[in-house]
């Protein structure tokens, strides 16, 4: 698969021993964020910028991705672990394919991580590995997903453990051993989806 790069950078990173976060606020606007690494799996032309947002959980700044691919990612380059959470809050805004908003984890590579996605079209909640370019659904669960508002996406896992969290409450565990070892964490989208994103986390298992 072509992997399509808007920004990169510090491609190489030293194992999460703290926790990373950010809101980006401090990121110029109409640029992708600093420190971040954004492309797709698939074809298209993923979008992925930092936009003004009043109604931001952490207002002024959100991540927005508005570009057309077949599955937008971003990922931050300081969150390097094998067994950890990732967490984000996400308002899926527009799309007439898809309205999805998720997180990544033990990314490789554009074509090699898990995914869990959280779709306001569809209503439901999905979890995926995405090896060799190719996704392939883990376990898919029916969950309130509203469109135009602010969720929260939690996911935690380690060795082979996977417990998917939406809006506090627990809608997957599941167990999966395709990926193994340490990889970066981010956001995800799918297709035409138009999505913001805000407060994101990542954490070494404890």
């Amino acid at each position: 698969m072509k992997l399509l790069t808007t920004a990169v950078c510090l491609a190489a990173t030293a194992p999460l021993a703290m926790g990373a976060e950010a809101n980006f606020d401090g990121d110029a606007v109409n640029q992708a964020p600093g420190g971040w690494t954004c492309g797709a799996t698939g074809k298209g032309s993923p979008d992925w910028t930092v936009v003004a947002e009043a109604g931001a959980p952490s207002p002024p700044n959100v991540l927005k991705q508005s570009g057309v691919a077949t599955f937008p990612w971003c990922v931050k380059a300081d969150t390097e672990t094998a067994d950890g959470a990732v967490e984000v809050k996400f308002k899926p805004v527009g799309g007439k394919e898809d309205q999805a908003g998720g997180v990544v984890w033990r990314w490789k590579d554009a074509d090699n991580y898990y995914v869990a996605r959280a779709n306001a079209l569809e209503g439901n909640i999905s979890l995926y590995h995405t090896t060799k370019g190719v996704r392939r659904a883990i376990k898919s669960v029916r969950a309130p997903v509203a469109p135009d508002t602010w969720h929260t996406l939690r996911v935690v896992y380690r060795a082979a453990a996977i417990e998917v969290m939406f809006d506090g409450k627990q809608y997957i565990a599941a167990t999966d051993t395709r990926i193994r070892g340490a990889g970066k964490a981010g956001v995800w989208t799918k297709a035409d989806s138009v999505t913001l994103f805000d407060d994101f986390k990542a954490e070494p298992a404890r």
